[in-house]
């Protein structure tokens, strides 16, 4: 599938080092094809992030959601990402983390999106911690977006260091310590 294929180029290459030139020859189409069916390199990155949400980054989601509890959820998230990112089989790290960079003012509106979409994660899981704390599974007065914000770093930090290098043991490692934080 071509709109694969651009995904996984943008997931090893990000946005500013994925070169048109590139993504056509992955995909498998020509220029004009490509112009044609997406419009724009911006156009074609949003379709690939969409795409990645819907696939790659769907089984960290369900995670949090499914759990049994808020703890077991976020605790299921994390190693859901550290396993994702660590995939020999798939480029490491996070598309939504890492497929950024140094952005030119004409990229803002790639920055953005990328922003809005951690932006999402990370209130998704503040959501469940709420939802957590309501049903006596931790403190009432726990600080969720805090709290939130501190496992989405934690995420952030493991797309890192699997891009860096990292086992997927070496990220449960981060996930174990990181769950002694939970209150």
């Amino acid at each position: 599938m071509a709109l694969e294929a651009a995904m996984r180029v943008f997931w090893e290459r990000g946005y500013d080092s994925s070169s048109l030139a590139t993504l056509a020859a992955e995909m498998g189409v020509s220029m004009p094809s490509l112009y044609a069916a997406f419009g724009s390199k911006e156009a074609l990155f949003r379709e690939a992030v969409e795409l990645y949400d819907s696939t790659a980054g769907a089984a960290a989601e369900r995670a949090l959601l499914t759990g049994a509890t808020a703890e077991a959820g976020v605790e299921a998230m994390l190693r859901s990402n550290a396993d994702m990112f660590s995939d020999p089989g798939t480029p490491s790290g996070c598309l939504i983390v890492l497929g950024g960079g140094t952005w030119m003012p004409d990229d803002e509106p790639v920055a953005q999106f990328l922003s809005e979409h951690r932006r999402t994660d990370r209130n998704l899981i503040a959501d469940r911690i709420r939802d957590g704390a309501a049903a006596g599974e931790l403190p009432t007065d726990s600080d969720a977006d805090s709290l939130a914000a501190f496992f989405a770093s934690v995420i952030n930090g493991m797309a890192i260091l699997a891009r860096d290098g990292a086992s997927r043991a070496e990220l449960h490692a981060v996930v174990d310590l990181a769950m002694t934080s939970w209150p």
